[in-house]
């Protein structure tokens, strides 16, 4: 990598407003907290955390753009909300301007906002982290962060679920893979409720 722990911090501060620095330090705390929990990688869950929202706040044709020129990003995303747009730009500009090349950490930025079927422990760390960091304060987060104690699974149930309430509430689209995403988590967590009682 390119940068120290507290060289990437400064740059990546450089790149959001003040309060959404703020909520990545959450994510950070939180993602290294869960990861500790949860037998993942502490330090591969914080680098993830620091990039996950890098490009949050660029404007809609730099990330375009990053999107056109990687063959290897999801060009029909750019068919979807633009606010789901960061998280494969800041897959892309991890390695691109970072140096982080560890495909794991690169993966749980890309997917912490839609998820993926499939999740590593990774991904859902620092999906789980965006949904509760301290700073997050919205209607249904409590729960979330109560069945986070429980499973990371059951936690992103939880937030998947809150999103997918909100999307129908404002009669907007839901992005698939974040339905798939959902459904994938419920068959682990019927799978491994089998599994005990066998």
């Amino acid at each position: 990598m390119k940068y120290s722990r507290e060289q990437l911090m400064e740059a990546v501060s450089g790149q959001m407003p003040e309060k959404r620095w703020k909520h990545t330090l959450g994510v950070m705390h939180t993602s290294v907290e869960l990861a500790k929990r949860y037998g993942v990688d502490p330090d591969k869950a914080e680098l993830a955390a620091i990039l996950h929202d890098v490009a949050k706040y660029w404007p809609v044709q730099q990330m375009e753009e990053v999107i056109r020129s990687h063959p290897e990003c999801d060009q029909e995303l750019l068919e979807h909300d633009k606010q789901l747009w960061h998280s494969e730009v800041g897959y892309c500009v991890a390695a691109r301007d970072y140096g982080v090349d560890d495909s794991e950490i690169r993966n749980a930025i890309r997917w912490h906002t839609s998820g993926r079927v499939g999740m590593s422990l990774l991904d859902k760390v620092v999906c789980l982290a965006d949904y509760i960091e301290p700073g997050r304060d919205f209607p249904g987060v409590e729960h979330i962060r109560k069945q986070a104690k429980k499973s990371l699974e059951q936690g992103l149930v939880a937030g998947f679920d809150s999103t997918i309430s909100l999307l129908l509430e404002k009669k907007k689209v839901i992005f698939p893979l974040t339905v798939l995403s959902r459904n994938d988590l419920i068959q682990q967590l019927k799978q491994r409720k089998t599994e005990v009682h066998e």
